[in-house]
């Protein structure tokens, strides 16, 4: 399998929680007792559809053939007040951020941001009551019991979005995958194209004193995005959680600026939201730069916004960054 399969971040599935079991209806007959008071017992409650967040799960990858989840029915309630069996429930794994939908209403049902949260999404029916509850002083011999609640049942899509700390946001080509080859221990698929990169590749970088941060590398933006053409809003979505966005902007880029206000404007379009994060912006490629050229840069960038030069060919200025991140992702929240 291609490992552009391995980042599954969008799955649907048709999930069924359990029946709950019927009550009985049943009176005592035994040699002693000819006609003995109601004796049925409950019904069992249907299993329950669980998702429980696992720190160890990158993607929805292993759920990809996991299409129908049905939970198990509740049994029914026996004689001599025996309540019946509660129905199995299924525990979903999956990894920290993945949200829960129901397809119908795109209403967000559950979302999992911690290892070990467990979070029942769909109930199971309750058990029915058995006749025994039933019998009060006028009515010694009731005659009913309740049937099981049906379970839930619908399509739903669970979905990923990437926990990063810093968001790698760029045009394609900007140089983000070989800037996050030089950085972390991701080893993207780099070639010369637009959308080298389809899927968010995630990075971690190994910091002073064992300390780590993570990177994604969020596929190319192109204007439009934010209307959904090319490949965007699948991806944009991975933005919504890095608490910095990293605007690389290549030097031989034609108009710095303009560069910087377009991929601003998706994102705002996007999710305004997008624009209370951190920007930094690092001017990529820059051993092509001499110091003049990068002096009339620094000019056409937009004030008020860290920004250095970094060059993932010579390393130069890559330390800088990785400071000016950390400072950034660590600064006291105002």
């Amino acid at each position: 399998m291609s490992d552009k399969n391995n980042f599954i971040d969008y799955i649907r599935i048709f999930a069924r929680s359990g029946h709950g079991g019927a009550g009985a209806k049943h009176f005592m007959r035994n040699k002693l007792t000819a006609k003995g008071g109601p004796d049925g017992g409950d019904g069992g409650r249907g299993g329950h559809i669980i998702l429980k967040g696992n720190a160890q799960l990158w993607t929805l990858l292993h759920l990809r053939y996991f299409k129908n989840v049905l939970a198990e029915n509740g049994e029914n309630g026996s004689k001599n007040n025996c309540t019946g069996r509660d129905g199995k429930d299924i525990i979903i794994e999956v990894p920290l951020g993945t949200v829960a939908r129901n397809e119908e209403t795109n209403e967000i049902e559950a979302e999992i941001l911690e290892d070990g949260q467990e979070i029942i999404w769909m109930k199971g029916g309750r058990g029915g009551l058995g006749n025994s509850n039933f019998a009060t002083p006028t009515n010694q011999a009731p005659d009913h019991a309740q049937p099981g609640e049906p379970g839930v049942e619908g399509w739903k899509n669970l979905e990923l979005k990437v926990l990063a700390d810093v968001g790698l946001v760029g045009f394609p080509n900007a140089g983000k995958s070989t800037l996050l080859s030089v950085i972390t221990a991701a080893k993207p698929k780099i070639a010369n194209y637009a959308f080298t990169t389809l899927i968010p590749q995630l990075g971690m970088v190994e910091y002073r004193d064992s300390k780590s941060f993570c990177v994604a590398d969020l596929p190319g933006i192109i204007e439009g995005a934010a209307e959904g053409k090319g490949l965007g809003h699948r991806f944009l979505r991975h933005i919504e959680r890095n608490s910095i966005l990293l605007f690389l902007i290549p030097a031989d880029s034609a108009d710095h600026r303009k560069e910087f206000n377009i991929l601003r404007n998706e994102l705002e379009e996007y999710n305004p939201d997008m624009l209370q994060k951190d920007f930094v912006i690092a001017v990529s490629k820059s051993d092509m730069l001499d110091d003049e050229l990068k002096d009339a840069i620094k000019k056409e960038l937009p004030a008020g916004i860290p920004s250095l030069f970094i060059s993932s060919v010579t390393n130069t200025g890559l330390n800088e960054l990785k400071d000016l991140l950390w400072e950034t992702l660590n600064k006291p929240a105002a």
